[in-house]
């Protein structure tokens, strides 16, 4: 089997698509997202496939695209869409699969079940994304505690944003994971751009 990894966010909006791109881009592998909740402006896979540079067979289809940019078991009901949990197990692949949750890791898919609880039906190791600003201790401590509370496998824990060193090594101490790196904000935010400071600030065989 190859290689699987499931990255989720300690927020919305802190880089998780951005960290996605430059993870699927080293090992060479495949883009899966499995709800994408809103679709004007782009989606996550369209900007994940522009800034990893992937030809288009190597970005899978979403299981469900809603047309609504909010929580995806609200957006469903909108759409008039149910979502049957059983259409979300991840995909076979012959490369490195890289699967990108939406939001956080409590986001309900229904109003029944949070995508930790998907997450732990598939116990595929998790990359917990979480910026370096204000207030980031607090949750990434939440949600890893929320994870662990449901037997879900962390890899690591990746940074996005500012050096802030006394952050991450508190976060990786008390929550007992391993840090992977930490990405900078890159301006401009280009392919090109992502994959040098990927390279720098990460390691492939911490992936293997």
């Amino acid at each position: 089997m190859t290689r699987r990894f499931v990255v989720t966010g300690t927020d919305t909006d802190i880089g998780k698509s951005v960290f996605a791109a430059g993870l699927v881009r080293l090992l060479g592998g495949v883009y899966w997202k499995p709800v994408q909740a809103g679709v004007d402006g782009g989606t996550d896979s369209t900007r994940v496939a522009a800034l990893a540079a992937l030809p288009p067979e190597r970005v899978l289809p979403e299981g469900y695209r809603l047309n609504t940019p909010c929580s995806p078991h609200a957006a469903a009901a909108i759409d008039g869409v149910t979502i049957d949990p059983d259409r979300l197990d991840p995909p076979a692949t012959d490369r490195p699969l890289i699967i990108e949750g939406a939001g956080g890791a409590l986001v309900p898919l229904t109003p029944t079940l949070l995508y930790a609880d998907l997450f732990a039906r598939w116990h595929e190791p998790m990359i917990v994304v979480a910026t370096t600003a204000l207030g980031t201790i607090n949750h990434s401590l939440l949600t890893i505690e929320a994870l662990r509370h449901r037997g879900v496998p962390i890899h690591g824990i990746a940074f996005i944003g500012d050096d802030v060193p006394e952050s991450e090594r508190i976060i990786c101490a008390i929550g007992k994971v391993k840090h992977l790196g930490r990405l900078p904000r890159l301006d401009p935010l280009t392919s090109d751009t992502l994959a040098v400071a990927f390279a720098a600030a990460f390691h492939t065989e911490d992936f293997a």
